[in-house]
């Protein structure tokens, strides 16, 4: 997977944009990054394209962009020179592969089959568009299409919203997924990019998918396994004793002794760990790395972050 893939993949949705004046480029590359995906894929689909690269990427070096919709070498050649970081092509054109390649510039082709699969294959390449993905079968059939191509990884695109995009970055084998329901050209053409930053935010926050797991309780006199007991005579919660704490119920652990914070700590559960730390930390979150804990693919699983809030630590959770 190429370094501009795997920044892309941290960020998890990918927004995709046609820009038809290139006055409103700045802005809403403002308005991506006050959001929280602070990558672009500015379509070709219309005259500026190029300008408005340009402008996005000279006014706002810090986001990700790439030019969509590559058709031709001409178009490759605009994109590059207006700064974009990586191509991405609605289909699987080798020439077209073979001149990014050439140019040194990443390109992410599109396919919705086995046969583009291994045509991409034969040229080096490790990451796909999936496109149009709802149209092609959806996640399903990405699912079906993994099996023999392991080490491929997909960026689907097309009938992607909040409603469904959690079903694609659920699966190991997604990167990302390109979506335009947060840049709705009608809002960019109004000049409401308040409006679309609010959009970016509510589209992170359904990809991270925060919610509270459990509260972890320091002792402060009863023992955790009297504080347990208690609770399972009040209010039937039968309790499941582990080495370190006794869980009362799913949402209560008593701790056998004082762990992290002042009273205790609060689990909270998100969709991906490892892109919830990337964007918390744009948020301006501080974490604590001694206490990360990873699966065996290196993915993190477990975090605190480094402050209390209201006498308790927190940490995430996948």
């Amino acid at each position: 997977m190429h370094d501009v893939v795997k920044q892309l993949s941290k960020i998890g949705i990918v927004p995709v944009i046609k820009i038809e004046d290139p006055a409103d480029a700045a802005p809403l590359a403002k308005a991506l990054i006050a959001g929280g995906l602070p990558c672009a894929e500015v379509t070709f689909r219309t005259a500026c394209a190029k300008e408005a690269i340009a402008i996005m990427v000279k006014e706002f070096p810090e986001i990700i962009v790439g030019a969509g919709t590559v058709l031709t070498k001409a178009q490759v050649d605009d994109a590059i020179e207006a700064g974009a970081k990586f191509i991405v092509s609605p289909g699987f054109n080798p020439e077209i592969v073979k001149y990014c390649q050439e140019k040194n510039c990443p390109i992410v082709p599109g396919i919705n089959n086995p046969s583009g699969i291994e045509a991409a294959l034969e040229l080096g390449l490790d990451t796909v568009k999936f496109f149009p993905a709802e149209q092609s079968g959806g996640i399903a059939m990405i699912k079906a299409m993994s099996a023999p191509y392991g080490k491929v990884s997909f960026m689907p695109t097309g009938g992607i919203g909040p409603a469904n995009v959690n079903d694609y970055l659920a699966f190991s084998k997604i990167a990302c997924c390109g979506g335009s329901w947060m840049v709705k050209p009608e809002m960019i053409a109004a000049g409401d990019f308040d409006g679309i930053t609010k959009l970016v935010r509510e589209a992170v926050d359904v990809m991270l998918g925060f919610k509270f797991k459990h509260i972890g309780i320091n002792p402060s006199g009863d023992t955790a396994a009297n504080a347990s007991e208690t609770l399972k005579n009040y209010f039937s919660f039968e309790p499941k004793v582990g080495s370190k704490s006794i869980f009362a119920s799913p949402e209560f652990e008593m701790m056998n002794e004082k762990g992290p914070g002042t009273n205790g700590h609060i689990a909270i559960q998100t969709n991906n760990v490892d892109r919830a730390v990337y964007h918390l930390e744009r948020r301006g979150v501080k974490f604590d790395y001694s206490t990360a804990t990873y699966d065996d693919k290196g993915n993190m699983k477990f975090i605190y972050l480094s402050d209390e809030i209201n006498g308790f630590a927190y940490h995430l959770v996948k």
